[in-house]
């Protein structure tokens, strides 16, 4: 059997609802799709994924990069989003080292931030390595 997907859905979970979909709409530009019956927040992905803010109670969150929005630009996007109000995470470890907010390596180029409710992101761009990937 070979899973036929029409779209996918990441789902990250939030503290302050109103507080994240402020951060998803008007920093990242995503555009509100709807709502689900547990109150949760389908935001729209160019590409046909999408992006559910899942209210939770307990507060806990992955302490590893929860989602990754591939960009063609990431200098320019880095620029933009922090002139939105984006703070980017810096590094400084033996295999991993930013400057100005990105890391490079053989492949790609990224740069992390966390959203409002503590989910780690990314921004990233391919470098013309790109990575073949099978389920």
């Amino acid at each position: 059997m070979t899973l036929r997907m029409k779209s996918a859905t990441t789902i990250l979970p939030v503290d302050d609802a109103a507080r994240a979909h402020s951060f998803y709409t008007e920093k990242l530009g995503l555009p509100h799709r709807g709502m689900t019956d547990d109150g949760s927040e389908i935001l729209g992905i160019d590409g046909g994924a999408m992006l559910q803010l899942m209210p939770v109670r307990d507060g806990k969150h992955s302490e590893h990069t929860a989602l990754s929005f591939e960009v063609t630009d990431i200098e320019q996007t880095v620029r933009e989003m922090e002139s939105m109000g984006v703070q980017f995470q810096d590094y400084d470890l033996p295999n991993l080292k930013t400057e100005n907010h990105i890391c490079t390596t053989g492949s790609e180029k990224s740069a992390w931030f966390m959203d409002t409710e503590h989910n780690i992101l990314c921004v990233h761009e391919n470098l013309g390595n790109r990575m073949e990937y099978q389920l």
